[in-house]
């Protein structure tokens, strides 16, 4: 049922898509879809994959083990065929084998409904991200509740694995231009 109310957003949604240019991005295991889901997914990521304002990407049939898992046999196929050495496998290398290549590592992670577990998704990705939780379900979660979220985001120090102290001398070394 829930597939078929993607089919049918997707097939109504088109001409908003394409009249504000954004591109349908998706990310999992297609492959394990319906094929008439998938077909209509296919044709739409087709039909938007010149628009260049805004990108929306939809993790369906995704689990983040998976995409890792996937990531490392990749990796293993081209070490076995001598295309890659063992040794030069680097976080960029993984990286570039994730259903999320060339997409930008999320900022901030709104778990909603009071949840406090980020459920097997982007593992990788997420590693930076600042993460938010908050009580109001998903179908309650409004434009207000948002601007909470971004705010108490606004307010936070980004130190992407630093210490306050490693940022200070960071800092103090660089300008602050970071």
């Amino acid at each position: 049922a829930l597939m078929g109310l993607l089919a049918k957003y997707l097939t109504s949604e088109l001409k908003t898509l394409l009249s504000n240019r954004i591109r349908l991005n998706v990310i999992g295991e297609t492959g394990k879809l319906p094929n008439g889901i998938r077909k209509t997914l296919e044709k739409t990521m087709e039909q938007t994959c010149e628009n260049d304002s805004m990108t929306l990407t939809l993790a369906l049939s995704y689990g983040s083990r998976d995409e890792i898992l996937r990531a490392c046999k990749a990796i293993g196929h081209k070490i076995e065929n001598g295309e890659l050495k063992a040794a030069d496998v680097t976080e960029e290398v993984l990286a570039k084998e994730l259903d999320t290549t060339g997409i930008p590592d999320p900022d901030l992670l709104i778990r909603t409904s009071g949840e406090m577990r980020i459920s097997n998704f982007l593992l990788w990705q997420l590693a930076y991200t600042e993460l938010y939780f908050t009580d109001v379900f998903w179908p309650d979660f409004s434009t207000k509740e948002l601007h909470k979220a971004l705010t108490e985001y606004s307010c936070r120090q980004r130190r992407f694995g630093l210490t306050s102290e490693q940022m200070l001398a960071q800092d103090s070394t660089d300008g602050g231009d970071h």
